[in-house]
């Protein structure tokens, strides 16, 4: 069956991919960028086009729709699938130029608009896997936005077959697209009685069979550096160069604690993702992340210590330091009520796939949803070195990850007729 998903699956994720779509964090708004609303307002039209009920786009940028429950099947619960439409600011996102490089052959991959850039299998044991699949990678100048967008491509396929095949048994299943998933705000501002949902799941994964109910725990915090501003003409004992304050406690920063270029599996880390001012002033923007709250904690207190100390070596500077909650573990929740996790390996399995439970480094929105009250694992669609140029994705990964939601669904039925 997964084959047959292939044409479509190509078609909606290339289309996907050209629409830009990176959020921005300083922006204010919501969605966070005009431009999400171009891919939101496509997704809604094709939504209604395709003959799914209830399609609706929130003034707050969320497509919702459902696919009624076919008959005999109106008592299951009703689960949703959510995706993000924006893409990461992190890295060039705008112009993207999808290439489908058909029946890999295992070689180095080159990228037309970046001579100088490779794909290579030597470096990225999953693509050596992947031998005769279809790759499908950016020009090399832009991100490529598998994340979400492949999610977006395998539920509008999913959607499109259960609407075109009524013979299939599933219950009440609503689609969710969400803003702003990479700044981490947009989903803070879900209707859930409008979503009407049970349980969930967010289509924001990686490997093949890889199903995540762990995700870190994360803050951000914003460190503010005021100096003395002075002509640097007569500047002798009055400058206090705030550029040079940032600096010190950026060189400090690896020496007490874990930075991302240096951990994985379960360590946590502190990540300065953005410094921007001038002599008088400075402003740092850092995360914080950990699967443990106690970690978390730490690496707050570790910053404050940090600051004070910079702030006593200065004291005519003026430093401060605030530290906001993003999201936390999914585990917290879920451990307590493991369902939705063991329906998603029942159908993982039953697709002929290997389950592989990942803790992912980083969170969905399914991180903040299940905190909300509303369980959210988060599957595989194959989405691979996401957030920058290198970004590539397995089409067959994509279908099968198409053929596990319909599972996934038909599933739920059947375990509530059996009750």
């Amino acid at each position: 069956m997964t084959a047959d998903f292939l044409p479509e699956l190509e078609d909606r994720f290339l289309r996907y991919v050209r629409v830009d779509t990176p959020s921005d964090e300083k922006s204010g708004t919501l969605p966070s960028t005009a431009c999400q609303w171009d891919l939101l307002r496509m997704l809604q039209a094709e939504l209604a086009d395709m003959g799914a009920a209830d399609v609706t786009l929130t003034d707050t940028g969320f497509v919702m729709a459902t696919i009624p429950a076919s008959p005999g099947a109106e008592s299951a619960p009703t689960v949703a699938f959510l995706a993000h439409a924006d893409t990461s600011p992190a890295f060039a996102a705008e112009g993207v130029n999808p290439i489908v490089h058909r029946n890999y052959d295992g070689s180095v991959i080159r990228y037309s608009d970046n001579p100088k850039l490779t794909l290579d299998p030597a470096e990225f044991p999953y693509l050596a896997q992947k031998t005769g699949d279809d790759i499908i990678t950016a020009g090399g100048t832009t991100l490529l936005g598998a994340d979400d967008k492949a999610g977006i491509a395998v539920i509008m396929t999913m959607a499109s077959y259960l609407l075109h095949h009524p013979d299939t048994p599933h219950g009440r299943i609503r689609i969710c697209f969400t803003p702003d998933e990479e700044i981490g705000s947009g989903i803070r501002h879900i209707d859930l009685d409008l979503l009407g949902a049970d349980f969930a799941y967010t289509l924001d994964g990686a490997d093949l069979g890889d199903i995540t109910y762990e995700s870190f725990s994360a803050d951000k915090a914003v460190i503010t550096i005021q100096g003395v501003s002075a002509h640097p003409g007569t500047a002798f004992g009055v400058m206090v160069n705030a550029l040079h304050l940032a600096a010190n406690l950026l060189s400090a920063l690896p020496m007490y604690t874990r930075t991302p270029e240096t951990t994985q599996g379960k360590q946590g880390f502190v990540h300065v993702y953005e410094m921007r001012g001038s002599a008088a002033s400075a402003e740092l923007s850092l995360i914080l992340r950990d699967f443990e709250l106690e970690g978390l904690q730490a690496h707050g207190d570790f910053l404050r210590a940090l600051c004070d100390a910079i702030q006593q070596s200065e004291p005519r500077a003026q430093i401060s330091l605030s530290i906001t909650p993003q999201y936390r573990n999914m585990r917290y929740w879920l451990e307590n009520d493991m369902r939705p996790v063991d329906i998603a390996v029942e159908a993982i399995r039953s697709a002929g796939i290997t389950p592989v439970f990942k803790s992912i480094r980083g969170g969905t929105d399914g991180s903040q949803l299940t905190e909300m009250g509303l369980p959210t694992p988060n599957l595989f669609t194959g989405m691979q070195n996401v957030h920058g140029p290198q970004e590539w994705i397995s089409l067959q990964d994509m279908a099968q990850s198409t053929a596990v939601c319909i599972r996934l669904a038909e599933l739920i039925t059947e375990q509530q007729s059996e009750r």
